[in-house]
């Protein structure tokens, strides 16, 4: 269940405390925040206030980052375990939970932070979120079906035999132009705040800790949530213009988290140790922005089968109106497009599956050809990759409209396991 925000103070120094000479730079960050308040209407500065005192508990039931209310920034990273010792990727669990749990809370990692060590030592925070608030920072970590038996087929952890049925690489799609060097894993980190450099600290700080046992494979920074995860939230925009996510399951639906999202006891005995946990799908889709810009607005609404305004399907009504697909248009064809997207992949073409998305924009500068680098970071957790996204995603790529402006460059999936106890850490149960 998606804990609600709550403030928190540690043993240790938070963030939010004034650190050495931290109070001339608070105070410097303070007249900054005066000035740009002077701007923003009450009720925004209200919403962001809020959002940057945020804090979500890094242990529960479930691993915070996927019910939790979608944050505005992401930095996600994958990772390779490059030591063949089991007793070191249990250390680095150990290790990864302790700094987590620290981060979300607001606080410096380690028992001394970033200024309080040993002069002769290297801090053991990286310190550029010093005087940062916790941002409702979530941390949420997961692992790669190489984990268990890597390319070469080895079992390098002695768990080969837990690895998941339904844990696989995900088939190549008609308009996959996968980057190798941008896809798989053996673990992934997705680190999800209202504040960027919260973000990229979180993964900063755990890259700097696995170094000598894991090695950054790749990573993706997105702005500007894609996708909303509770009733509270307003729908986003992709950077196509139009609302995306409208249909996502929320954090309030319980019954249909249970569904599909949340991994069953009985799902699959051999990784009882996943019940609790769920599976994500990562996949990075670079968007033709210069060729959508110049089409038409009733093409690109026919293309979405939504209105660009307000999000209403095309059938009529509002923007949670459900489409109506039997519709009849003109020249005998459905009003929605049989093509359209919000058709294609419908629950009521699929089963009745659904999937719960944390996407993310993103601009990485400028292509080889003067293009923008740039398109959605799609991240979906579901019960299983084979029953609740490999069945959409083939019939996206065959037959929707949009596949013509988009080109996935990226693609993983990790398990992710339950949430972690007082005292255990991520994953705990996989090696026992």
């Amino acid at each position: 269940m998606t804990t609600p925000p709550s403030s928190s103070s540690g043993p240790r120094l938070s963030r939010r405390g004034l650190i050495g000479g931290g109070a001339v730079l608070a105070g410097a960050a303070g007249a900054a925040a005066g000035a740009y308040a002077l701007t923003q209407p009450a009720g925004e500065q209200a919403s962001a206030s809020t959002a940057r005192a945020a804090t979500y508990p890094f242990r529960g039931e479930h691993q915070g980052g996927i019910v939790t209310p979608a944050q505005d920034r992401l930095h996600f990273a994958a990772f390779d375990v490059v030591t063949d010792s089991r007793e070191e990727l249990v250390a680095l669990l150990e290790t990864w939970t302790a700094a987590a749990e620290q981060m979300t809370r607001g606080e410096p990692v380690g028992d001394t932070g970033a200024v309080d060590g040993a002069l002769a030592s290297p801090p053991e925070d990286t310190g550029e979120a010093l005087g940062l608030p916790a941002s409702g920072l979530t941390i949420t970590i997961g692992f790669g079906p190489s984990l268990f038996r890597d390319a070469e087929g080895r079992d390098r952890f002695g768990i080969a035999d837990r690895r998941p049925r339904a844990l696989r690489d995900l088939p190549h799609f008609p308009g996959d132009v996968l980057v190798p060097e941008r896809s798989g894993g053996d673990l992934c980190v997705q680190a999800c705040a209202d504040d960027p450099q919260v973000a990229v600290h979180a993964v900063r700080n755990l890259a700097r800790i696995g170094f000598g046992t894991t090695a950054v494979r790749w990573s993706q920074l997105g702005f500007g949530r894609t996708s909303t995860t509770s009733t509270s939230q307003s729908t986003p925009r992709n950077l196509f213009g139009f609302k995306d996510g409208t249909a996502n399951v929320k954090a309030e639906e319980t019954e249909a988290l249970d569904e599909h999202v949340w991994v069953g006891a009985d799902d699959d005995p051999q990784a009882a140790w996943l019940a609790g946990g769920s599976y994500l799908v990562a996949r990075r889709i670079n968007m033709t922005i210069e060729v959508w810009d110049r089409q038409p607005l009733g093409e690109q609404e026919g293309f979405v089968g939504r209105t660009k305004g307000e999000g209403a399907p095309l059938s009529g009504g509002e923007e949670f109106t459900p489409p109506d697909f039997a519709m009849p248009g003109s020249n005998d064809e459905p009003v929605i497009p049989v093509d359209a997207h919000v058709r294609v992949v419908h629950p009521d073409q699929h089963d009745g599956v659904r999937m719960l998305r944390r996407g993310y924009n993103f601009v990485d500068g400028s292509d080889t050809l003067g293009g923008l680098d740039a398109g959605l970071f799609f991240l979906a957790y579901v019960r299983d990759p084979g029953t609740h996204f490999v069945p959409v995603q083939t019939a996206m790529s065959r037959v929707d409209a949009l596949m013509e402006y988009l080109e996935v460059t990226g693609s993983a999936v990790f398990a992710v396991p339950p949430g972690s106890a007082d005292g255990e850490f991520v994953g705990q149960s996989l090696f026992a």
